[in-house]
């Protein structure tokens, strides 16, 4: 699989704009500010329906605009196919998959698959839970069918929870209801992720050792704030019955998957708290490398890549690492700019320069 041509109109800083790609290597260069990422983010927007960035949908219409509208044709199977996706100022979103309305966006996580690296990830080990949290629900929700459902449906009920316990009154039984919904699909997310790190850890651990040279091996351990032991629903629904008080108390709900957290550690040392700048990105960086073979082990596919200027984070040892890996994947890279030593190991593909929301093709 891999894209085509995008077509870009009314999307962020794009007034118009029409891109065939190639099927290999397509290196975007411009200054910061230009539009680069807002490329990157159309083609992402068509695979799964929504930005990598955390906006709402009518922040990516072009300022002064009433829509935006994004058209990619994809290759797969030996065939085109073309994806559209509107966005109007409602923040209504139309998405058609050769010229089919889509119910919903999860349908194209069916067909497609694309992993995002940018400066954001280099620092996933280092940040907030939730932003490991979110790297372990964008992998499976490529890799586990049914699993974005059970997470939409955990968050819809765990917003209604939420917001019930800032009530002045509290029922009980109201809130046995919820409870009982949250642990059904709340031990169905811990499931699934214990899965996936038990598949994750080995990858990730040899990829790290690889760019250490072997002197350094990595330990991914997820942390739930449910018992794990025996069975996961019951002993979910148990804490949220200990915990009611607290509940109240806080107006929060305080256990569940939407608190649980990855534990990387290196040689013994939690890296978090305690590793260095470059083992931090080292192990970031084995992280999203360790998605490109699971997915491709998983799936039978290899997923599109796109490096949003993930380069300039690197140092060059770990920027060629990163290049040597990339194999026959489709690739986009975007940069300020590039050093001759790195651009020399890329496949051959096309050079494009960005301008102020214009794109032109170089070589």
């Amino acid at each position: 699989m891999y894209i085509k041509k995008i077509e870009l109109y009314n999307f962020r800083n794009y007034k118009e704009e029409k891109i065939s790609f190639n099927e290999k290597v397509n290196l975007f260069l411009g200054n910061n500010a230009q539009g680069k990422t807002n490329l990157l983010e159309g083609i992402y927007l068509n695979a799964f329906g929504k930005s990598f960035k955390n906006v709402k949908d009518k922040e990516l219409i072009r300022f002064g605009e009433e829509f935006c509208r994004i058209k990619t044709t994809i290759h797969k199977n030996d065939e085109d196919e073309v994806v559209e996706i509107f966005i109007n100022q409602d923040g209504k979103k139309g998405i058609k998959r050769e010229g089919v309305k889509l119910k919903k966006a999860s349908e194209l996580l069916e067909e497609y698959y694309m992993i995002v690296f940018s400066p954001e990830d280099m620092k996933i080990v280092k940040e907030e839970p939730e932003k490991r949290r979110r790297f372990i629900n964008r992998e499976l929700c490529q890799i586990r069918k049914g699993y974005l459902n059970d997470f939409n449906n955990y968050r819809k009920i765990l917003k209604q929870r939420n917001a019930y316990l800032k009530e002045l009154y509290i029922e009980d039984a109201v809130l046995d209801v919820w409870d009982l919904e949250l642990a059904e699909y709340g031990s169905r997310i811990i499931q699934k992720r214990k899965e996936f790190i038990e598949m994750l850890g080995p990858v990730c651990s040899n990829i790290n050792e690889s760019i250490t040279g072997g002197k350094e091996s990595l330990d991914i351990k997820y942390e739930s704030s449910i018992n794990e032991e025996g069975n996961i629903k019951e002993t979910f629904y148990d804490i949220l019955q200990q915990n009611r008080s607290s509940d109240k108390r806080n107006r929060t709900t305080g256990k569940g998957p939407h608190k649980d957290d990855l534990k990387i550690s290196s040689n013994g040392i939690d890296l978090r708290k305690f590793g260095s700048q470059g083992q931090q990105r080292t192990a970031a960086l084995s992280l999203k490398l360790s998605e490109i073979e699971i997915i491709e082990k998983e799936t039978g596919e290899k997923p599109v890549l796109l490096l949003d200027d993930v380069l300039s984070e690197l140092d060059n040892e770990r920027q060629m690492y990163l290049i040597n890996s990339l194999g026959e994947n489709q690739l986009f890279v975007t940069t300020t700019d590039i050093v001759d030593a790195v651009a020399e190991k890329l496949p051959k593909g096309k050079i494009f320069k960005i301008n102020n929301g214009k794109v032109s093709f170089n070589s």
